[in-house]
């Protein structure tokens, strides 16, 4: 089962020519989903191939960096004769705002928006194998982060203990794997626990927007393949960083550390870092001992399961 994520934009408030305003894509299989749309989001998305059949928007914050892509890619979508609805998350109490920008070109898109408030611990989106979840965050505007989280996968199914016990190859199997209990022709029953291992986890991602450090984000997912944490900052500019309700690419890694997370992306880069980002990697690093980089636009990471 692939899990694809597309940086399309990772600079700061102020986009530079290497860097694009905020935007994440993430295909799973074939439901493809975006998390924030700055400004030229649908070029990027153009540029970088991702086509413009995503299903979910999940907006952060009504920040310009974060949204005003919004119009764009809606009348790209609707020149591409678009029908499939849409559905786009914002946080509790921008409904009336977002309305305004999906509206903003004064005709409405010819295919259905749903627009969904979400707040601190909703399940935005319920999927068939996995979920996306809000949670607060700490910025100067009413904001969330998101974590997609996929289910529980089944145990391992162990075919030579199954054999061993009788278990004929063919249908039994499946139904023992499905976890229901089959019957030999000895009348001797056979229960999955006996030939199935424990359930193994799902990947997570985490997304955070614009925020400080928060404590929400550890507490969404556990051990996630990958964070994605504001680190506007290096820590040449800590105070600059609590002032404008940002975090720098140090705080950014002690998150990472205190949710288990395998990977850290450091994203929202201010401007006055072009080119140089040494600084927020060496810095991170001598906090957590995962992997940490600075994506470019255009960067795709696949992300495995966790065992392998």
């Amino acid at each position: 089962m692939s899990l694809r994520v597309t940086f399309l934009g990772t600079a700061g408030a102020v986009p530079t020519t290497e860097r694009n305003p905020s935007s994440i894509f993430v295909a799973r299989e074939g439901e493809k989903l975006l998390f924030d749309a700055g400004e030229g989001t649908q070029r990027q998305m153009m540029r970088f191939g991702t086509g413009f059949s995503v299903s979910h928007l999940f907006v952060t914050h009504l920040h310009g960096d974060h949204v005003l892509g919004i119009p764009g890619l809606l009348q790209t979508m609707d020149f591409n004769d678009r029908k499939d609805p849409l559905a786009i998350h914002t946080p509790q109490g921008t409904r009336r705002q977002l309305k305004s920008l999906v509206n903003a070109l004064g005709n409405r898109p010819s295919f259905p928006v749903r627009i969904n408030e979400v707040g601190d611990g909703d399940v935005a989106y319920r999927a068939d194998e996995y979920e996306v979840r809000a949670f607060g965050t700490d910025h100067d505007a009413r904001s969330v982060g998101y974590a997609l989280v996929e289910d529980d996968r089944k145990g391992r199914f162990d075919r030579e203990r199954a054999e061993e016990l009788g278990v004929p190859v063919g249908p039994k199997f499946s139904k023992l794997h499905a976890g229901e209990s089959v019957e030999l022709e000895d009348g001797t029953v056979v229960d999955p626990k006996q030939v199935v291992g424990e359930p193994r986890p799902g990947r997570s991602i985490v997304y955070t927007g614009d925020t400080r450090p928060a404590t929400a984000t550890i507490e969404i997912a556990d051990d996630p393949e990958l964070l994605i944490h504001d680190a506007t900052f290096a820590d040449d500019r800590a105070e600059r960083a609590s002032e404008t309700a940002h975090s720098t690419a140090r705080q950014a890694a002690e998150i990472a550390r205190r949710t288990g997370a395998g990977r850290l992306a450091l994203m929202h880069l201010s401007s006055r870092y072009a080119g140089h980002t040494e600084d927020h990697l060496e810095q991170a690093r001598d906090v957590f001992g995962g992997e940490v980089f600075v994506p470019e636009d255009g960067q795709t990471l696949e992300l495995p399961y966790p065992d392998g």
